[in-house]
Parts: structure tokens; sequence; C-alpha cells
């Protein structure tokens, strides 16, 4: 009888161990890309990127690229989308909303943070801020960072502005989302639109395609300066698991095709560890428009 009760102890306690497990971590990962290019691009050139992943972590990520920065930060709070690579801004309203954690940054051109252009043709007369009233604007999406947020901020401090609806619906003479800073750009490039703001830049990835867009497009202007884009997790993934993905990526700067995809994508040229605390000058910005910015 005593050697029963030992044994039952022990499996009880192996029971018990057992169910104290944490086994919600998915066996298929999906990293979220929000589009500043074609999203079939985007899967396609970042498939090596996820197939390495896989290998290193011992489960299958899958890419996806979302429709929005929204689209990207609600697919992560309904824990669709486990890992996501978002700007400050669409991440500030990840982590105030669904507890998203970032863990990870880029480095651009050796920087950590990055501005906002203001992009308009050579020949278009436009050459100062002042000059774009009336104007058509084109922007990528109403939560990107450097195509919306920063622009419209430094605009209404500016020229006295008072909400972004003002902004957009009377002081520019039209405002569009246009999915991709790519494609504000190009509107512009197009003559579809008198003034693109995009993040510094975007011209590059637009070169080998128009290989005269540095001569008929010009910056008259920059905004101020903004953190480096995010590589963020959801909180329902374990820590073991959250250390592993960071501890992959970090490693991917010892690796020069998986920095070249990262380039390739959003001009990355590096991968360094990142805080919350960093993100506080967006947060401040994002309280300003957290009642009015239109995310559809």
């Amino acid at each position: 009888m005593k050697k029963f009760l030992i044994f039952a102890t022990v499996v009880l306690m192996a029971l018990l161990a057992a169910c104290g497990q944490d086994n919600s971590d998915p066996d298929e990962l999906v990293m979220g890309f929000v589009p500043s290019q074609d999203s079939d691009t985007i899967v396609e050139t970042v498939e090596p990127l996820a197939d390495e992943l896989s290998e290193i972590l011992g489960r299958d990520v899958e890419p996806t690229t979302m429709t929005s920065y929204n689209a990207l930060v609600e697919g992560m709070g309904s824990g669709t989308v486990h890992i996501g690579f978002i700007p400050a801004f669409g991440y500030v309203m990840a982590h105030d909303d669904y507890d998203v954690e970032v863990i990870l940054k880029s480095v651009r051109h050796g920087d950590e943070s990055y501005q906002a252009q203001y992009l308009v043709r050579q020949d278009s007369g436009i050459e100062t801020l002042a000059d774009l009233e009336g104007k058509t604007w084109a922007y990528a999406d109403a939560a990107s960072t450097s195509g919306f947020l920063f622009p419209a901020s430094q605009l209404m401090d500016e020229f006295s502005i008072e909400t972004q609806a003002d902004l957009t619906s009377n002081w520019f003479g039209g405002a569009n989302a246009v999915g991709a800073h790519d494609t504000a750009a190009l509107e512009v490039y197009e003559g579809d639109a008198d003034v693109a703001t995009t993040f510094d830049d975007v011209r590059d990835n637009l070169e080998d395609d128009y290989p005269d867009i540095f001569d008929v497009l010009t910056v008259i202007d920059y905004t101020d300066h903004i953190p480096n884009d995010t590589i963020s997790v959801i909180p329902e993934l374990n820590d073991d698991l959250v250390d592993e993905i960071r501890e992959a990526f970090l490693s991917f700067n010892e690796d020069e095709d998986m920095i070249q995809i990262m380039n390739d994508v959003y001009t990355w040229d590096a991968i360094v560890e990142a805080e919350h605390s960093e993100y506080e000058v967006v947060a401040e910005t994002y309280d300003r428009f957290r009642d009015e910015i239109s995310l559809d």
C-alpha cells in the first residue's frame, strides 16, 4: 500500500506539472507585414526569411501582408498574427489596445531613428510647407507614423490648424490614403497628387524602375525624428519563445542574405533590441489624434 501511495503521488505530481506547462504557443507563427510596396512582392521576398526562422525556431513561420497598418494591429489583437513588423505609431496603438510588446527595431543608414519627408515634383513650383495649402496630399495610411501622423502634427502646429479634419478637408485641397509609401511617391511622380509624405528616402526603393525619380521628385522639408520600425509580439506568447524569436532575428545581423531581404523590403541595415520607453514620443503624438484619427 505504501509503495502504491508513493507511485500515485508521483503520477499526480507529473500530471499537475504537465497541466501547469504553457502549451498555448502556436505550432505555426504568423508574421505580419504592412505594405511599403506591392503586397505580393513582400510575401515572395520574405519567404526565405520565414523559412530560416522556421528552421531556427522549430515551428512553421508564415509571412502575410496585411491590407493596412490598422489591419495588422487588429490581427495581432485577435491573435491571428503573432509577430508584427509595425511602424512606431502602429506599435503604440497595438501596445495601448492589446498589450503588444516591442522586442526589436530596425537600423537604417546607421540610425535608429528617421524622418518623414515631403516629396513634390521639381517642376511644381512648391518650395515650402506653406505652399502646400490647397494642394493634393497623398499618404500611405492614416496609421502610418511617417506617412501621416508626424507630418499631420507638424503642419497643424506650424499653421495653427485645430483638428485633423480641418487639415485634410479644408487646409489641403484633397488628401488620399493610397496604401503604401511607394504608391504615394508615384502619385506625385505621375502628377496625380502635389505632395507625398513618406519615410526617408522612399526614392531608393523606386530608382530601379524609375531611373529619373531623383530628378523628378525633390524633398522640400522633413519632420522631427521618429523611432524606427519595430518587430513586436503579442502577449500570449510565452517568455521563452519570445526570447528565441528575439535571438533568431538578432542572429540575422551576421547573415548577409537575411539582412539583404530586410533591406529589400523595408531598407533595414541591421536589427537591434528595443524597449517601449523609446516610443513615448510617438505615444504623446498619438494622444493628440486618438479621438479623431480615421484608420479605415
